[in-house]
């Protein structure tokens, strides 16, 4: 079994050596008859499903699904550009969900196949990035802020001044290293608009973030908690439910969303064009949206569930939990991160770049 304190839903995959892992699991199809002899391939995240899931979902059904990696959504949207090499269900973030479905890359989806869709809560039953929930169905939401040490930071560092602005952890400081994600939060410390299409706001972030650059220990690949946990640094911008792995571990690791608000990201399940089984893949979701599955995923992977009826079935610990959950009025200063299309994209990267060689 995979140690969760040690990967990230982002991770690369180091652990296995390869791009993608061959699994045969199993599952439940409430109503269907089984398919014996019939696989799903399933695109996921590394360490983003529950331990016994895909076993659990062939016992009952027959149905083996196989089970291949990503790293990130740029690579997933990479390999399914050129056409679908075989893929039922996908789980990309929020963005890439608007990204792909305007180039014609993902197969609406019929809610009549997804009865289980009645379980999310309200908030999650529409989306602006997808209105009307045609192609994609909510798997987790997370949020990005700042895991710390507590016996190293003075007090709570409830600003995105203290890694963005600051010389005050000079060396124990580790950003994020993705280009639009960071820039979006350097927007919520700048007061500008999260979601602006401004290239001259885009290059004010770069500048303080190499005015920043001296007091940085590194840009990190989604492995902030580790590098928390390990001690290789004291205060690192990362998702609320990979510094929640390690806070099961290290009492003297804690996390905080900055007053200023941060940008929600949303993972979502989806149907790619040209799917080999897209009634067995409605049936896949449905699955993975019931109540005792969406508490096993939940349990494993420590992310926020958009789930009420999974939800319901975690214990206090996890319902309570405000690195899980942050406070309602941070919240309320959050919001998601839009795709800008390509433009806005390569301004990020260069920008990134930029930023980078300084």
């Amino acid at each position: 079994m995979r140690n969760p304190t040690s990967l990230s839903r982002r991770n690369m995959l180091a652990a296995t050596g390869a791009g993608a892992v061959g699994l045969t699991f199993s599952g439940l199809l409430g109503g269907c008859t089984q398919h014996r002899g019939t696989h799903l391939n399933f695109y996921n995240w590394d360490t983003y499903i529950g331990d016994t899931t895909l076993a659990d979902f062939r016992a009952s059904s027959g149905i083996d699904v196989r089970m291949s990696l990503f790293a990130n959504n740029d690579e997933l949207f990479a390999k399914l550009r050129g056409g679908n090499q075989g893929y039922d269900v996908i789980v990309p973030s929020n963005d890439f969900i608007t990204r792909m479905a305007e180039a014609d890359m993902l197969l609406p989806l019929d809610h009549s196949l997804i009865p289980n869709f009645r379980n999310i809560g309200p908030r999650f039953r529409d989306a602006d990035f997808d209105p009307g929930r045609r192609f994609s169905m909510p798997y987790t939401w997370l949020v990005l802020g700042i895991g710390y040490r507590k016996s190293a930071i003075d007090g709570v560092p409830d600003s995105w001044k203290w890694v963005l602005d600051s010389d005050r952890y000079k060396g124990r400081i580790g950003l994020f290293g993705e280009a639009g994600d960071l820039f979006r939060l350097v927007f919520k410390y700048m007061g500008v608009p999260m979601n602006t299409r401004d290239p001259e706001h885009v290059r004010r972030a770069a500048d303080l973030l190499i005015r920043q650059k001296p007091n940085i220990a590194l840009f990190h690949d989604d492995d902030g908690q580790s590098l928390l946990e390990a001690g290789d640094i004291d205060i690192v911008i990362e998702y609320n439910g990979d510094v929640a792995q390690v806070m099961r571990e290290d009492p003297d690791i804690d996390f905080v969303v900055p007053r200023e608000g941060t940008e929600i990201t949303s993972d979502c399940l989806a149907i790619p064009k040209g799917a080999p089984n897209p009634e067995l893949a409605h049936a896949f979701i449905n699955y993975l949206l019931s109540a005792k599955a969406g508490a096993a995923i939940t349990s494993t992977i420590r992310y926020p569930t958009p789930n009420d009826a999974a939800a319901a079935l975690m214990p206090p610990e996890y319902r309570q939990n405000r690195a899980i959950f942050p406070p309602p009025e941070v919240m309320a200063k959050s919001e998601y991160g839009h795709y800008l299309g390509e433009d806005m994209a390569h301004i990020f990267e260069d920008e990134m770049t930029r930023v980078r060689a300084a």
